[in-house]
């Protein structure tokens, strides 16, 4: 009496089954007679610890209502050359304050497949987004229409969530061809989306549909900080006992490396990594990595250098975000139901093999990118060595929200290795890493001694792809850490690595191991190629590791 019954569509709906509180009745209450006083108390005793029971279980399976969600997505931050050294503040509040996973990797080394897979679960085999360009389905009309409605914040509008995004989004969104700046991607409330590849001033932003400008004051457009102070006034004016996902995407550390000017004497005597693979001649390896002209002219490397320290100046503002965003969770009372995941698109590279700078090649250095997590129910200072990909955030996301399943997602969810109040589960022991490479179809006029078919020839006309630099590897963390990669050129070329005797990468030993695992491997490749959702999710039995 003086309640309402609820609705089973009213549970379903809300994140975790919260409930509201019931509607009071103008009538007066009905008393029950004195003797059946000990009786009711008993009966509310008993609903009491039943509810609390069942909201015990919920919890238990990752489905604690009103979980709020903030995704922080740096832009081509390594980890294994000291991409994380400028990051205190960050390695402090998170880090430190939550997990870090020592081998977390991005399943492509390029931005806009690996985005696409951050946003589906999916592989690129499986999302289809090739590469950087649009007729490499990046930002595409056909990825509009078959991706953008399978995407996380589709899912998290769902299940009741707010929702909110401000950064780079997609390298060729925005493109007059396939919506413009009108374009907002399904289930976004709050849009702030960076027209076109990562820029710091003399940008468009997309608002929730609509052009805004921006020049080259600092104060007024510098874009880190400008995601910052957006996701403040999001944080500071949104609907209050709704639970929220936000994603900020910063440009940094991605070319053009402008920093902001408070930080422009930060690291200024700071160079490149000289050790492991830095300028060392890559024999043995892939045409593309053999071309590279070693050692390096003093040109080249006076340049990587100085992209080295500038990389790092702008990510000082990326940790003076992380800072800000969670002294305003703090502040609105939010911290403590907040999961905060901190990572980025892709590794990078600055002279390894004689390559100057960039990313898209099968080295830990590009592939491995950093990952820091904390949030509720996570214990501090955790160390977690289970192999994470970026197609893993989607469906811890969807997790935290409630979601059971993720079928249609390759990924899976990693909150089981980081909540202790999670059912345990068996992790994968590998994972795929695949490819495509782009090209010019003319000859680069600026290097007239590089042929039609290679990309991204700078400085000295070191090129960095090509068309026929499409790979697939088998990565695998078990007894040894092991990769195996298979080109699709006309050499059918193959390398082979083991990361315990040689983490640098060295020595290609494709031609020096046992065949039998070769074809071991070459048959486990072609199965993860292959896969989709639960089948990519399979992890191998004992005896059919390559370690075994």
């Amino acid at each position: 009496r003086g309640g309402r019954q609820l609705e089973t569509s009213a549970v379903q709906s809300a994140p975790g089954g919260r409930f509201d509180p019931p509607h009071r009745l103008l009538l007066p209450p009905v008393r029950p007679p004195a003797e059946l006083a000990p009786f009711a108390m008993k009966l509310k005793l008993k609903l009491a610890a039943f509810l609390l029971l069942l909201l015990a279980a919920c919890c238990g399976s990752g489905r604690c209502a009103g979980r709020n969600i903030v995704l922080i997505l740096a832009d081509d931050q390594d980890v294994e050359l000291g991409g994380m050294t400028p990051m205190k503040k960050t390695r402090g509040l998170i880090g430190d304050a939550g997990v870090v996973f020592a081998n977390s990797f991005a399943v492509t080394p390029l931005c806009c497949p690996s985005r696409s897979a951050i946003l589906t679960g999916k592989y690129p085999h499986n999302h289809l987004v090739r590469n950087n360009s649009l007729s490499g389905n990046c930002s595409s009309v056909q990825w509009q229409k078959a991706m953008e409605p399978q995407a996380i914040p589709v899912y998290m509008k769902k299940s009741g969530y707010q929702t909110f995004y401000a950064g780079k989004y997609l390298n060729q969104y925005g493109h007059p061809t396939v919506g413009g700046v009108a374009h907002v991607p399904l289930g976004w409330d709050h849009w702030h989306g960076l027209v076109g590849n990562s820029k710091y001033y003399n940008y468009t932003l997309s608002v929730n549909g609509a052009a805004e400008k921006h020049g080259d004051n600092y104060q007024r457009d510098y874009l880190t900080d400008l995601i910052a102070n957006r996701s403040v006034e999001f944080l500071e004016s949104r609907k209050r006992r709704v639970p929220f996902f936000m994603v900020l995407a910063t440009p940094a550390c991605h070319s053009p490396w402008t920093e902001a000017p408070r930080y422009s004497k930060s690291y200024i005597s700071t160079k490149a990594p000289r050790h492991g693979s830095f300028n060392v001649h890559g024999k043995n390896k892939h045409w593309l990595i053999r071309q590279a002209k070693t050692p390096m002219k003093n040109t080249s490397i006076q340049f990587l250098d100085n992209v080295y320290r500038k990389r790092w100046q702008t990510l000082l503002s990326v940790d003076d975000l992380v800072e800000k965003v969670i002294k305003t969770l703090e502040q609105v009372k939010e911290l403590d139901n907040t999961y905060i995941f901190y990572t980025s698109d892709n590794g990078y590279h600055t002279g390894q093999f004689s390559l100057p700078i960039d990313k898209r090649q099968l080295y830990e250095f590009d592939i491995r990118v950093p990952l820091l997590v904390r949030g509720p129910g996570i214990k501090p200072k955790q160390n977690i060595k289970e192999p994470i990909l970026t197609i893993d955030l989607a469906p811890t996301f969807l997790n935290i929200a409630g979601y059971d399943t993720w079928k249609s997602m390759d990924g899976r969810s990693f909150l089981p290795l980081v909540d202790p109040s999670q059912n345990k589960t068996q992790w994968r022991n590998d994972f795929l890493v695949e490819y495509t490479g782009e090209g010019k179809d003319k000859t680069d006029p600026l290097c007239p001694n590089v042929g039609p078919g290679e990309a991204e020839c700078f400085p000295d006309c070191v090129c960095e792809d090509a068309f026929n630099n499409t790979y697939a590897c088998v990565r695998t963390l078990s007894k040894m850490n092991l990769q195996y990669c298979e080109f699709a050129d006309s050499e059918n070329f193959v390398e082979v690595y083991n990361l315990t005797t040689d983490p640098h990468q060295l020595t290609n030993l494709a031609n020096a191991v046992d065949p039998t695992l070769l074809v071991k491997m070459n048959q486990r490749l072609i199965k993860l190629e292959s896969c989709s959702g639960s089948d990519c999710r399979t992890v191998q039995r004992e005896e059919d590791r390559f370690d075994s």
